[in-house]
């Protein structure tokens, strides 16, 4: 038996996972946790520097990082990447303005530590679909060049955190994605 393998059926027994919320300031990762939660959405205020939130869904226990999208704590993501499972990037489909920064933040995150994100899922939430003008999740996948992803599965999933349309599906996907990659049982 590998090493892998003892790794992995641990992992199996604990059925913990660490979840990654990133994105551009503003996209709505923090009303994306809230609406999983069941929580309310009248006080959402940003996110500076980083919360951690605990979900059980599907007999596994998440704990979910929220970690703020501001330009200046942008650096500080990769303090972040140890032992992630998945990572649900959030994205404002509304602000096309922001498409080209927002892009190159995904890369940067998929490029730059490659060993310590390598067996994370990425799950590409095209949020505010509600909103008038935002971009279908088809031309995000273009502007972002996600069809270019060689290194990890990966999903794009059109939501709207503030009505909750999709969003629980979202993340159905990304809890299936994790189990058939690290759960043999």
């Amino acid at each position: 038996m590998g090493l892998l393998s003892i790794l992995q059926k641990n992992k199996y027994k604990d059925r913990e996972l660490r979840i990654l919320f990133l994105g551009l300031d503003n996209a709505g990762k923090t009303t994306t946790l809230k609406q999983l939660l069941g929580e309310p959405l009248d006080t959402i205020s940003p996110t500076f520097g980083f919360s951690i939130r605990t979900l059980v869904r599907h007999s596994f226990t998440l704990n979910i990082w929220d970690v703020g999208g501001q330009r200046t704590l942008r650096p500080y993501w990769r303090n972040y990447f140890e032992k992630t499972d998945g990572v649900v990037w959030v994205v404002d489909s509304g602000d096309v303005t922001r498409m080209h920064d927002c892009r190159m933040e995904l890369w940067n995150l998929l490029g730059e530590e490659p060993q310590r994100l390598a067996s994370a899922s990425i799950l590409i939430l095209a949020n505010k679909q509600d909103v008038p003008g935002a971009l279908a999740s088809d031309d995000i996948r273009k502007l972002l060049k996600l069809d270019d992803i060689q290194t990890h599965a990966w999903r794009i999933q059109p939501t709207s955190a503030y009505t909750g349309e999709n969003v629980n599906g979202a993340l159905d996907w990304l809890l299936e994605d994790i189990r058939e990659r690290l759960y043999y049982y």
